[in-house]
């Protein structure tokens, strides 16, 4: 079984001068805990997660500096730079050793150059539960 067999391709990405606040607005949209952050030519630059946002909500000390946070503070400020890869026709065996010796959830697959989709840890999961694995 292949990445591309598994990976969700219809991806929802964020710019990384969009600012924090709608960051949340689409992770919740998207029922997801962490987007791609690509460029304004659609190239992958980083990846902005749910604990990227909680962790800067975390260091505010005040609600002046959480509406600060939310509304003048871009995702390239706090975004995860440079996000682990793989190619379509890796196998999921790759995938799955990748997502746990890097300790990540998610890797965004890339074929030549360009954003083509995801793989979760959740997409292994699910496959290994309806037996394609």
């Amino acid at each position: 079984m292949l990445v591309r067999d598994l990976m969700q391709t219809n991806l929802r990405t964020v710019l990384g001068t969009q600012t924090v606040g709608e960051v949340i607005a689409a992770l919740a949209e998207g029922h997801v805990s962490g987007l791609p952050v690509v460029d304004r030519h659609g190239r992958l630059e980083g990846v902005i997660t749910a604990t990227d946002v909680l962790d800067a909500l975390a260091e505010c000390e005040d609600a002046a500096a959480r509406d600060t946070l939310l509304e003048d503070t871009l995702v390239q400020e706090i975004m995860t730079p440079r996000p682990q890869t793989i190619t379509p026709d890796a196998t999921a065996k790759e995938a799955a050793q990748q997502l746990l010796y890097l300790e990540v959830h998610r890797l965004f697959v890339e074929e030549d150059g360009k954003l083509v989709g995801v793989i979760s840890t959740t997409d292994l999961v699910r496959a290994l539960a309806a037996e394609r694995v």
